[in-house]
């Protein structure tokens, strides 16, 4: 018959070892040491040990023999000595078991004291043998789960289904105490982020085939009752509305209350910039109730009014200076308010808006206006713009619908040029990334569409159309290599001699865009003057690494970007530009420092910026 190791439990029910019958003489062979040696005081015995280092370390840490001379104060006598080196084979033995190597062959041998009054030595020599693995695993599930996946239920049978095919020891998998101790945790914490509060494991084992070196698992979870989505207690609301509240939730009663659809819920009361503190919690002291479970919502509402000043430089639009006020509560309405003004060498704006509170449907309707002073390097362009839209954000997707009047003037040495338009816009935003400020792997799409009517300086009345996209990815290389792309593209359609509003249309080049060339100093050439274009097209490819182990946020950088903006897809020359830089990878975002040289103006330009993903 195989000997079998028995597990052996704490007070409650947790799996703290296995125990193993004795190992056979025959099992104890010498093996020639190495050089790895504990003292254990000027008191008792030196011990060295030859194992694998991290086996090694463990018995180090927990061998009686060793244990003892290290906490020793007085003299130990030397029954207790001998009693603690005869039993140390068979407690090295149970320790590597619970490293899952149940066929270890352990070897204790007396060495000759070195010089009179040293201490006794003592040489362990073990051959661990291959470590034990798993031959079958049965999870089984007891309580409201099982009951509802038997009747057929929908959602209980994916749970079920997803933590069996989820189970972090499948068959064939190594065994060692640490690691099914770990899976069971994460099993019972993905049961209960599923929406089963209070799961529990009614019972777990791991069975020990010494002759075959093997382990059979078996584990029962109780499922307990699903809990449900039923009332939202709100606490400290002042001036805030608790319809705003549950409009964030977006969540109907009876909905099973999963750990995502906390984080989201909590996710969102952040983002609404509304509260400067919140916990939400489930309410799961009364089992019976789970079908109509409480939600607690704990907030600090943030000021109603903040105001925001900045001074800063950027390589696309020099020194600036700003001021930005947020009113969170317009007129004790459930609306707020957001207005920024910028003044600066090259650029100067105003930027407002009011918007409400997010609705049932999380959208935020809005009213909002801009006017933005731009000069580039031949020509200086003063735009207008007043939109009436709809907006929401959902983590991962963003939409905003709108329609926008627009004036704009543009002025050049040779000409002064107007044009208004009135358009009906869509932007839309994908993200899937592993993080949203500082990501290393996913992408992002941004994508722009709009049709409208223009009338111009010179030009005929008429409609346009315009679209854009930017995709950017991000994919880790190897250990320590991170690579980054992005391709993007827009377009303006037009007819005969129509002219879109100049914001309408684009140029390339700046830190964002072609690097090696001045911020906007890409596109069309007429009479020696840059204007903007109706087609662009960049491209980048960057790969990127930290410097050192010790400054994992420190990164450096290669790049190449290509690109350019023209009257028509046809006519468009891409330029190239390439170079290096530092990033350093800070909480709000990649702080970027890069040197570029630009091929066709054959001199190299600096820039820096702060990026997020978008």
């Amino acid at each position: 018959m195989p000997r079998e190791a028995r597990p052996r439990y704490d007070a409650q029910g947790r799996l703290i070892g296995l125990e193993a019958p004795p190992a056979s003489a025959e099992g104890n062979v010498l093996v020639t040491p190495g050089e790895a040696a504990l003292a254990t005081g000027t008191l008792g015995v030196a011990v060295e040990i030859d194992a694998p280092e991290d086996l090694r370390a463990l018995l180090e840490r927990h061998l009686d023999v060793i244990r003892l001379g290290r906490l020793a104060r007085e003299e130990v006598d030397e029954a207790e000595w001998s009693r603690l080196i005869d039993a140390a084979p068979a407690q090295a033995r149970e320790l590597l078991q619970t490293e899952g190597y149940f066929n270890a062959r352990v070897v204790l041998q007396r060495q000759p004291r070195r010089t009179a009054g040293a201490p006794d030595r003592v040489r362990m020599s073990v051959q661990t043998g291959p470590r034990a693995r798993i031959s079958r695993v049965t999870y089984e599930f007891e309580g409201d789960l099982e009951r509802a996946a038997a009747d057929g239920d929908n959602y209980a049978t994916k749970v079920r289904d997803e933590l069996r095919a989820g189970w972090a020891m499948p068959a064939g998998h190594e065994f060692s105490n640490t690691a099914w101790s770990d899976a069971k945790t994460q099993a019972l914490a993905r049961l209960r982020a599923a929406g089963y509060a209070t799961a529990s494991w009614s019972g777990t084992a791991a069975q020990v085939d010494r002759e075959r070196n093997e382990v059979r698992l078996f584990i029962v979870a109780d499922s307990g009752p699903l809990f449900r989505l039923g009332s939202i207690v709100i606490d400290s609301l002042v001036a805030q509305d608790a319809q705003t509240v549950r409009n964030l939730l977006a969540t109907p009663q009876g909905t099973p209350v999963t750990e995502t659809l906390l984080l989201d819920f909590q996710e969102r009361l952040q983002k609404s910039g509304l509260f400067a503190s919140i916990n939400v919690t489930l309410d799961t002291s009364d089992p019976d109730s789970a079908a109509t479970a409480p939600l607690v919502v704990r907030v600090r509402e943030a000021a109603l009014q903040d105001w925001t000043f900045g001074i800063g430089v950027s390589a696309n639009t020099g020194a600036r200076a700003s001021v930005a006020h947020v009113y969170r509560r317009v007129f004790g309405y459930a609306a707020t308010s957001r207005n920024k003004a910028e003044l600066g060498e090259k650029r100067q704006a105003w930027e407002g808006e009011i918007s409400t509170h997010p609705g049932e449907d999380l959208y935020r309707n809005l009213l909002g206006g801009t006017v933005e002073w731009l000069k580039g390097d031949a020509d200086i362009v003063l735009s207008q713009r007043l939109r009436l839209g709809r907006t929401v954000d959902l983590g991962r997707i963003e939409r905003l619908y709108f329609v926008e009047a627009e004036r704009a003037k543009r002025e050049t040495d040779l000409a002064t040029t107007r044009a208004i338009a009135l358009s009906v816009n869509y932007h839309g935003v994908w993200r899937e990334l592993d993080s949203v400020v500082l990501p290393t792997q996913g992408f992002t799409f941004a994508g722009q569409v709009g049709v409208g009517r223009s009338k111009a300086t010179a030009a005929e009345t008429g409609p346009f159309s315009r679209a854009y996209f930017r995709i950017t990815g991000y994919l880790p290389l190897g250990e320590s290599w991170y690579g980054q792309a992005r391709v993007e593209a827009g377009q303006v359609i037009k007819d005969g001699n129509i002219v879109a509003p100049d914001s309408q249309r684009f140029r390339a080049g700046g830190d964002d865009s072609v690097r090696g060339y001045g911020y906007r100093s890409l596109g069309p050439i007429s009479n020696g003057v840059v204007g903007s274009g109706d087609a662009l097209a960049t491209a980048s490819v960057e790969l990127a690494r930290p410097f050192s182990a010790s400054l994992p946020s420190v990164w450096g950088a290669v790049f190449v970007d290509a690109g350019n903006a023209a009257d028509s897809f046809a006519n468009l020359s891409p330029v190239l530009g390439y170079g290096v830089g530092v990033r350093w990878r800070s909480p709000v975002g990649p702080l970027k420092l890069d040197w570029a040289y630009g091929r066709e103006l054959r001199r190299s330009r600096l820039h820096f910026s702060v990026g997020i993903a978008f």
